[in-house]
């Protein structure tokens, strides 16, 4: 799923991914981004998950604490929890100005900040605005030249 190789930003683009859940997969987006977050925090990255609003913040947060049962992921909202020593921040991530090298994006437009970030995560589900969205954000990155790779999710 999420490779762990960290880039050295001072002169590499960000990396767009797409996660891609299959017609059969029953999971929804959050939980792949529960998912992704807790690879990319195994391997040492701090992580922001961007929501479209406060109440797609709180669901991801209560779900960090109970998605899997053999893991914890360090995590908390931003502006509620002290940023610096948390690994794992969840919201609004334009309010994000510590160090996070990986956003998780769960809103439907493109984040106007992610290219402080060295990799970005799309994560996509079946929910059909979603999904939609989801490919006009692919345009927005391929039409500025981002590198893209595109990951199916069983």
């Amino acid at each position: 799923m999420f490779s762990c190789k960290k880039t050295d930003n001072n002169s590499a683009v960000t990396q767009v991914d797409f996660y891609i859940l299959s017609d059969s997969n029953a999971s929804d987006r959050y939980r792949l981004a529960c998912r992704i977050a807790d690879k990319a925090h195994a391997a040492g990255r701090r992580v922001v998950i961007h929501t479209g609003s406060a109440e797609e913040a709180k669901h991801v947060n209560r779900l960090l604490w109970t998605f899997q049962e053999q893991s914890f992921i360090p995590h908390g909202l931003l502006g509620q929890c002290e940023t610096e020593i948390t690994p794992v921040l969840v919201g609004n991530a334009e309010q994000a100005h510590e160090e996070h090298d990986v956003l998780i994006n769960l809103a439907m437009e493109v984040p106007t900040f992610f290219s402080r970030f060295d990799r970005l995560a799309e994560c996509v589900d079946n929910e059909e605005v979603a999904r939609t969205a989801s490919r006009e954000r692919y345009r927005f990155y391929r039409d500025r030249g981002y590198p893209l790779s595109l990951h199916d999710i069983a």
